[in-house]
């Protein structure tokens, strides 16, 4: 299955439709998503292909004893209601065939994250977060986009829009999405897939790193030691100072040595910045500078 459906079974399983509050306010975000349509003006029907996202639907509206229909075609599910048996509902205005959400007074926390709930299960999916960060929620016009914008703005929730949906795109803020609407499982699933994706990306950061690092010391050992075969093809490595000639003999038989490492086979050992010294004068003077 994938990321979404594995959410969709999980919020399909919660015991929470003794609070009839909370189920009104699920169903309404249900009826506000995109895949609701309200047909010739006196049915309004919702179709998906999930059979956990049609079961958590078909139990909202037994638990407050709206009559529905459910029928099937192909591996498309749809859940027909009489348009009366929703006018009652709060909150719900049905005009030129949209159905629109209107907040009413101060509304609790916990049927805010309902509605959200609701809208999600409707309409809303995740990619699998192992590939990339993204969840969506497609709402069914633009009110009902500013409306779904507004709860999550007062419930502390960043989101973007795009049309008529809402999006995320960053791993904290998709998992405190999924921990709004109670899918605690797949929280803890999203997390673990963030903390395995962080450290393979710090790793990978590190080996670059190291390997960028490896390429400019071994491409600045390939300069170096060019320019002491230069002078000693040209008789002037002997005229070369005795510090200088110690180096450059180093240099020669360590070519993938790092500068510290260098500076602690002197002699007398110096640190990064005076072997480093010590080589540029070489090349200065092997190239006649």
């Amino acid at each position: 299955m994938s990321f979404s459906s594995d959410i969709k079974q999980e919020l399909n399983k919660n015991s929470n439709l003794s609070n009839k509050e909370m189920v009104k306010n699920e169903l309404i975000g249900y009826l506000i998503a995109d895949n609701t349509h309200v047909i010739d003006n006196k049915e309004i029907r919702f179709s998906t292909e999930s059979d956990y996202n049609i079961n958590r639907f078909s139990k909202l509206l037994a638990n407050l004893n709206i009559n529905h229909k459910i029928d099937v075609s192909g591996k498309i599910f749809f859940i027909t209601i009489k348009k009366k048996e929703i006018e009652c509902i709060s909150m719900l205005q049905i005009q030129e065939g949209q159905i629109y959400l209107k907040l009413g007074e101060k509304q609790k926390e916990e049927n805010l994250r309902a509605i959200v709930r609701g809208a999600f299960m409707g309409a809303g999916s995740i990619n699998n977060p192992e590939k990339e960060y993204h969840l969506e929620v497609d709402l069914g016009n633009e009110n009902n986009l500013k409306t779904i914008l507004q709860i999550l703005q007062q419930l502390g929730m960043p989101a973007k829009t795009f049309q008529t949906s809402i999006y995320l795109k960053e791993g904290e803020a998709i998992s405190r999405f999924l921990a709004l609407i109670g899918a605690n499982k797949a929280v803890m699933r999203f997390e673990d897939i963030r903390i395995q994706k962080e450290m393979r990306g710090k790793v990978n950061r590190l080996v670059n790193c190291e390997t960028a690092n490896l390429n400019k010391t071994i491409n600045a050992s390939i300069e170096q030691i060019g320019a002491i075969k230069k002078l000693q093809e040209t008789g002037k490595f002997q005229k070369l100072e005795e510090n200088l000639k110690e180096i450059a003999t180093l240099r020669l038989e360590n070519p993938n040595m790092s500068l510290v490492e260098l500076g602690k086979k002197l002699k007398e050992p110096v640190g990064k910045s005076g072997v480093n010294y010590r080589l540029k004068k070489i090349m200065e003077i092997a190239n006649g500078e």
